[in-house]
């Protein structure tokens, strides 16, 4: 059974952006936030807090931080990779953390400098400072449906971190398929084994599309029991550290399986797909959005 709603959250000021080769100003960023807004997202992923060399899209994540419109109903959320970021992110008014930890050796050296064990390690320590401290932290596994130097990732490797992780606390957990190589099946199969360990701890999923399946990846999470999907407006997107990376799922393109679907959520399509417009020129190029390209139907 499809849930009765959903939560969408909101991540092209972050993923979205981290991965393109034009630099975007802070202000245009802060603009893109309150297009956000305006379509009715209240849970933004805003910025990351990693290294300004390393993903120089992400350099000015205080200056952003700092201007965010004041929204008690919103909850802006920052990503990071390690716990100076976390620290980072606590001097901020952001109100949540989004760890990452990978679930493949290398893809961990080479996004984060870190093994499988020792991400899980730092995340657990930092999931349980935001516990005595009272700050929400949820945690995210990358390469959850495969990586791009080691291929498959075996279930039982991925259950063994989210199990250690689940065990310190963490507000959510959720599955990245951070190459798009995913498949409905696979995704279903996935989450309903997670969530014989997440028990009452909220899941949510993330998907690219770098394969054409990203939707469909989407709808086959809900039917596992996912509370919340990550979108991004205009469908922009990918990780700097994995070739061949694409974009998230388009947030008007879920929006449109949402509606279709009978699925609640806060979001409106009118709104989106304008944001997606003003977005192709602040990015110089047309966006993958295949809303954007064909429209709403039926026509509102």
């Amino acid at each position: 059974m499809l849930p009765a709603s959903v939560t969408v959250m909101e991540v092209s000021p972050r993923d979205g952006l981290q991965n393109e080769d034009v630099l975007v100003a802070t202000e245009q960023k802060l603009q893109l936030i309150d297009h956000a807004l305006a379509c009715g997202s209240r849970r933004i992923e805003v910025t990351s807090f990693v290294h300004p060399q390393r993903v120089p899209q992400m350099a000015d994540a205080e200056a952003v931080c700092a201007a965010l419109p004041e929204r008690p109903d919103v909850r802006y959320t920052g990503l990071v990779l390690n716990e100076r970021g976390y620290r980072r992110l606590r001097e901020t008014t952001l109100d949540e953390a989004g760890l990452v930890v990978p679930v493949s050796d290398t893809f961990g050296e080479r996004n984060q400098g870190q093994s499988v064990a020792n991400a899980v390690a730092m995340a657990r320590e930092v999931i349980r400072d935001g516990k005595q401290t009272g700050f929400p932290v949820q945690v995210t596994l990358a390469v959850a449906f495969g990586c791009p130097f080691e291929g498959t990732v075996p279930l039982q490797n991925l259950l063994a971190a989210a199990e250690a992780l689940l065990e310190a606390g963490p507000v959510e957990i959720a599955l990245a398929d951070t190459i798009g190589v995913g498949v409905p099946w696979q995704v279903q199969q996935t989450f309903m084994a997670l969530s014989e360990l997440a028990g009452d701890v909220p899941m949510r999923a993330h998907f690219h599309d770098t394969r054409n399946t990203g939707i469909g990846n989407a709808y086959a999470s809900l039917l596992a029991g996912v509370a919340t999907l990550d979108a991004s407006i205009g469908g922009i997107g990918g990780c700097p550290f994995a070739p061949n990376a694409s974009g998230n799922i388009a947030t008007e393109d879920l929006v449109y399986l949402l509606n279709r679907s009978e699925v609640g959520h806060d979001l409106r399509m009118q709104p989106l797909l304008e944001a997606a417009a003003w977005l192709e020129p602040v990015l110089g190029k047309r966006l993958p959005s295949m809303l954007l390209k064909a429209g709403d139907w039926p026509a509102h």
